[in-house]
């Protein structure tokens, strides 16, 4: 299943995203991830992608961590791990993601269970449901406000 979101603390909107229930974690494209050695402490620094692939910005963040994840192949690698906000369905969700090259991947953006758990019901058969969800709360928004400009 596929869909759109938006990542409002990295400034990115639009990005195509892979619910995958069989991944634990969530995980975001990223370029050039490396520490930083500054007055306020190490901080963790990388390269968001826009949508179609363009290397947008540098992003500089001091909470982070490091964790022992297994990759599509089941290899055990070490990636980094940051908290940002996630916008799906009109619904801000303040999540964990690791950060990863997913160049050679068809999708910037996985969604894993820890993320969808408790918030989300998966349909394998749909797709671009956020998207779907926030034109129509549009539409019910702008219908509404037609309705009270009328008396």
């Amino acid at each position: 299943m596929t869909d759109t979101a938006d990542f409002p603390d990295l400034e990115l909107t639009h990005v195509e995203a892979k619910v995958d229930t069989g991944a634990y974690t969530s995980a975001l494209h990223c370029k050039d991830i490396r520490l930083l050695e500054t007055e306020r402490g190490t901080m963790l620094s990388f390269c968001v992608i826009e949508p179609g692939g363009i290397l947008t910005r540098r992003v500089y963040s001091d909470t982070f961590t490091q964790r022992t994840i297994r990759n599509s192949f089941g290899v055990a690698e070490k990636r980094y791990v940051i908290k940002t906000k996630i916008v799906l369905f009109g619904r801000k969700i303040r999540a964990e993601f690791t950060l990863a090259d997913r160049e050679h991947m068809r999708y910037p953006v996985l969604l894993g269970r820890k993320l969808l758990r408790n918030r989300f019901i998966v349909d394998v058969s749909l797709k671009n449901l956020s998207q779907q969800s926030v034109e129509n709360q549009n539409r019910a928004s702008h219908a509404a406000k037609r309705r009270k400009t009328n008396f």
